[in-house]
Parts: C-alpha cells; sequence; structure tokens
C-alpha cells in the first residue's frame, strides 16, 4: 500500500493524498469515485462536510505549524 500523506494548509482544508479510505461513524464508507487526493474541511463551514468546499475562505484562521508531539503513554 502506498503512503498517505495529509497536509494541514494555511487558514483552510486538510489535503489527503495517496490511497486513502473515508469512513462514516457507522463504518460506511464514502464513495470518492476513485479520487487519489482531496480536501477535507477543518474549519467546520463546509455544506458538504466532511469534505471541503471553500467556505472558509472569509471566515476561518488557524496558522498551522509542525510540532513534535509528546512520547506516547505506556499501558
Amino acid at each position: 500500500m502506498s503512503k498517505t500523506k495529509l497536509t494541514i494548509s494555511k487558514n483552510g482544508f486538510i489535503k489527503v493524498e495517496g490511497d486513502f479510505e473515508i469512513v462514516d461513524p457507522e463504518g460506511i464508507v464514502y464513495n470518492v469515485q476513485g479520487r487519489t487526493s482531496l480536501g477535507l474541511c477543518r474549519c467546520g463551514l463546509s455544506a458538504n462536510k466532511p469534505f471541503c468546499d471553500g467556505a472558509h475562505r472569509n471566515g476561518f484562521e488557524h496558522e498551522s505549524a509542525a510540532f513534535d508531539l509528546p512520547p506516547m503513554k505506556t499501558k
């Protein structure tokens, strides 16, 4: 399986690229019609959630910058 890449855009969506599957809370798969790249909404304003429709353009600001998470807790 190829590696899936998620890119957090500045003031916008999460771009998903590669081999992926998106499922709803009941485990039903969204039919993405063979796409290998798409945008997921992270502002909550899209009328097409969970997919981005560009509604964030005038009402969402979040400067994303990569950082390291703390180590995972051992069980």
